[in-house]
């Protein structure tokens, strides 16, 4: 799996979510709604996902092993930082 494009949909700057992501998967599957958060101690990504009918979000789509997540975290917050490092110089 190679993850072919990443943009960054929208960025938050209140409360912990920081930016909504969509990432496409071998130029034939797009993900969308990926959100990169602000922990406690590092940002992480969170996979989208929707409230069940007992109250608890369960993700929609999500990577099957451990090395497929970090993978893909790795790839989504680079492009996170490197949008990031942008915006700071473009704001100069």
């Amino acid at each position: 799996m190679e993850i072919t494009d990443i943009k960054i949909r929208r960025m938050v700057t209140e409360g912990r979510l920081r930016a909504v992501v969509s990432i496409t998967i071998d130029h034939m599957l797009a993900v969308h709604d990926i959100k990169v958060v602000q922990g406690d101690e590092r940002l992480f990504v969170a996979m989208p996902s929707r409230k069940d009918e007992n109250g608890v979000f369960r993700d929609i789509v999500h990577p099957i092993t451990v090395s497929s997540r970090k993978m893909l975290e790795d790839e989504v917050l680079e492009a996170y930082n490197r949008h990031m490092v942008l915006l700071e110089t473009e704001s100069e």
